[in-house]
């Protein structure tokens, strides 16, 4: 274990770099609070998005570093900003109209849209912990409108008021002139209409805890700070919760990365280190735009799980995580037959090879084997060869390819034919673009007819590779890979694919004979 341990402190994958930086910490002494607080923060204005998903698995997965090279027990806190007032509409909800009555009202004390819970913070609350508990996140889960409300912020709120003028200072740095006539730092919550304000203030007294503010009617209120009555604006909140919690690390989007001064100052200013912090890219849609979880767009968490293993998700989070990615239906094949080439080099890797593996992360040190006998791009061919509409057709191939497999015994293999399957059909047939070959092309494609009609050597991915390579060089084909482009685009009508000698001991070499000559006949581009 100490081999571990050493590999681990001396590690250049991203989680353990930024366990180290927590540890530096607290060289000298032990947190007072008696563990390392790690948090991370949901905003719940629209759906969970798969973004708040990855801010999780990549805490957490920084979070089992620190606790590989430390002693020191941790705590992970889920906290939901579920008291903001709801500023829009998400486009992605149904009851528009009556969620427009409630605008600028606490999330938690907007109706339900969907009719299934209290309100609609509670219904989005909801959804992403059974999306965290899907996925198996030990975390604790608070909500900012019990935070306020309970009094456990209240200590915070109170300092807050008492030093004022200095976390005043620290934002009006960073607002326009004409923000700074009417900014606060607290935001009162209407006692009659229950409604977010954003009013300048008449006086913040620093001994009663009070605000005396108009609100929009021009009547004067004079309310506590404490006990639910306000709430803090969105960047002095962060600090504020830092400093309320003791927090030692919390990892946030880039276009967060400018307020980071801000937040850390004002933790400090309420008498709080502040924590260390890591800064990702943020995820794109297929257009290149940033994923919102208001506007919905990109990819959901469930629509990848329709797809897809939610450890072949886990791969794509831990890859990068300050590149932006675009993240979109067709990053998914590759996710899920790279995160299988890790788990098969994992076993024969030393310490270092695999706590730079991926799949140490996802599996948290348990990594499992693969049972995958087939690639999920060769799955995906298969299906659009084989016309596929349900996973047996493919087992039919597999179990040729793979006397040995079955779905009992390759629970993952059987899982991604179902996926394929689905997959093929919603994305891949629907894009499928036949074309007949040309004269050099139909040349080489009548000759690897004929070779493989007369092929009595071994059903293997190599040797048939060989065979199809020998083709393409035997006619002219500079690159060659324009002899492999050729083969997918005139009888899989895509412009790639995988190694096709693989193909064919999958497929089958009658049934790739059959093909070709289909694909001659101009059936397939008909």
């Amino acid at each position: 274990m100490s081999d571990f341990r050493d590999a681990a402190l001396s590690s250049k994958a991203w989680p353990f770099e930024e366990a180290r930086a927590i540890l530096k910490r607290y060289e000298k002494a032990p947190p007072e609070k008696g563990y390392v607080l790690f948090e991370t923060g949901y905003g719940p204005s629209g759906l969970p998005h798969i973004g708040t998903f990855g801010e999780v698995l990549r805490t957490t997965m920084i979070r089992r570093a620190f606790e590989a090279i430390s002693d020191i027990p941790t705590r992970l806190i889920c906290f939901s900003d579920d008291l903001d007032g709801m500023r829009k509409v998400p486009g992605n909800v149904p009851n528009q109209d009556m969620l427009r009555e409630h605008l600028q009202k606490p999330l938690t004390s907007v109706p339900d849209p969907f009719e299934e819970f209290d309100s609609f913070g509670d219904h989005n609350n909801a959804m992403l912990r059974r999306f965290l508990d899907t996925f198996g996140f030990e975390y604790e889960f608070y909500s900012a409108t019990e935070f306020y409300r309970s009094g456990q912020f209240d200590t915070v709120l109170k300092r807050a008021a008492e030093r004022y003028e200095d976390i005043m200072k620290v934002m009006l740095k960073s607002l326009r002139e004409e923000r700074q006539q009417t900014y606060s730092i607290f935001l009162p919550i209407h006692p009659e209409t229950g409604r977010v304000l954003y009013v300048p203030m008449k006086e913040v007294n620093a001994q009663n805890h009070t605000i005396t503010f108009d609100d929009e009617d021009g009547r004067e209120w004079t309310l506590p700070v404490t006990g639910g009555n306000c709430k803090l604006q969105w960047k002095p909140d962060f600090g504020a919760r830092w400093a309320a919690l003791g927090v030692d690390f919390e990892m946030y989007g880039k276009d967060h990365s400018t307020n980071t001064p801000i937040y850390d100052a004002i933790c400090e200013i309420l008498g709080t280190p502040a924590p260390h912090h890591f800064t990702y890219e943020l995820f794109l849609d297929e257009t290149g735009q940033k994923i919102s979880k208001s506007s919905g767009n990109g990819i959901s968490i469930d629509e990848w799980l329709s797809y897809a293993s939610t450890e072949s998700l886990s791969y794509f989070m831990f890859g990068k995580p300050k590149t932006a990615k675009r993240l979109y239906f067709d990053v998914i094949p590759k996710a899920v037959d790279e995160y299988h080439q890790q788990l098969r080099a994992y076993p024969d890797q030393d310490w270092a090879q695999k706590l730079s593996n991926p799949v140490h992360h996802i599996h948290n040190g348990t990594v499992p084997a693969s049972d995958m006998v087939v690639s999920f791009a060769m799955l995906l061919n298969l299906a659009s060869v084989a016309g596929a509409e349900d996973k047996e057709t493919l087992w039919g191939f597999i179990r040729r390819y793979a006397p040995d497999a079955s779905p009992e015994t390759n629970p993952d293999m059987d899982q991604a034919a179902g996926f394929a399957v689905r997959y093929y059909n919603d994305f891949v047939k629907p894009e499928k673009t036949f074309r007949l070959p040309n004269d050099t092309e139909r040349a080489a494609l009548e000759d690897l007819v004929a070779r493989l009609k007369v092929y009595d050597g071994p059903i293997e991915d190599e040797a048939l590779q060989t065979l199809v390579f020998a083709v393409g060089k035997d006619h002219g084909f500079e690159p060659l890979r324009d002899w492999f482009r050729a083969l997918y685009e005139v009888l899989m009508g895509a412009s790639q694919g995988p190694r096709f000698g693989g193909f064919i001991a999958l497929y089958g070499v009658n049934e790739t004979i059959a093909l070709i000559e289909a694909g001659l006949r101009g059936d397939l581009a008909a």
